[in-house]
């Protein structure tokens, strides 16, 4: 999988980044690596969607990006985000009617795309779409297309993405 980041880098003409994540969309799983050494294998959610980098397509984008803010330092496991604010409440105390919706929970880390033309312009800017690693309500569907963009990763590793993973670093989303 890192030998993939490289080449995408190498093919854009971008300094490869200390930390990196590349995400498979067909694993679903996201690698970190540090130095080029695998540390972790986070299993994740994608999109229930096929792949798309498309406006309103709800498909989990591909190609290179770069983690551009960390959002939710401190919040407790669990918090419940909308608009990029914690909300007050853990999932677990929103309503039933809430609790079904793929939430996001515990922490955001924000993307934004680096490929022009593919993941970074009008209509198909990554940024723009808000499209995030973060934490679910539903880690059950951990492993499986669950999300409507997004990549999810349970909760605990949200947390650890968000201290381990410098901003600026790269993510790498495959098909």
């Amino acid at each position: 999988m890192y030998g993939d980041y490289c080449e995408r880098v190498s093919t854009l003409g971008v300094k490869r980044t200390e930390n990196a994540l590349v995400a498979s969309i067909k694993d679903q799983l996201i690698v970190r690596f540090h130095n080029g050494k695998s540390v972790k294998d986070y299993p994740m959610s994608s999109s229930k969607r096929p792949p798309s980098c498309k406006e309103n397509s709800l498909g989990t984008p591909n190609g290179l990006h770069v983690v551009c803010e960390k959002i939710g330092e401190g919040e407790p496991l669990g918090m419940v985000f909308k608009g990029r604010k914690p909300i007050g409440l853990k999932y677990k105390e929103c309503s039933e009617e809430e609790r079904e919706k793929n939430l996001i929970t515990t922490r955001i880390l924000r993307l934004q795309g680096l490929e022009d033309g593919l993941n970074k312009g009008e209509g198909i800017d990554t940024y723009g779409r808000y499209v995030y690693i973060h934490g679910t309500n539903h880690e059950e569907n951990l492993g499986s297309p669950a999300s409507s963009g997004c990549l999810q990763v349970s909760n605990a590793e949200a947390v650890e993405l968000h201290d381990e993973i410098p901003l600026g670093s790269h993510l790498y989303i495959k098909l």
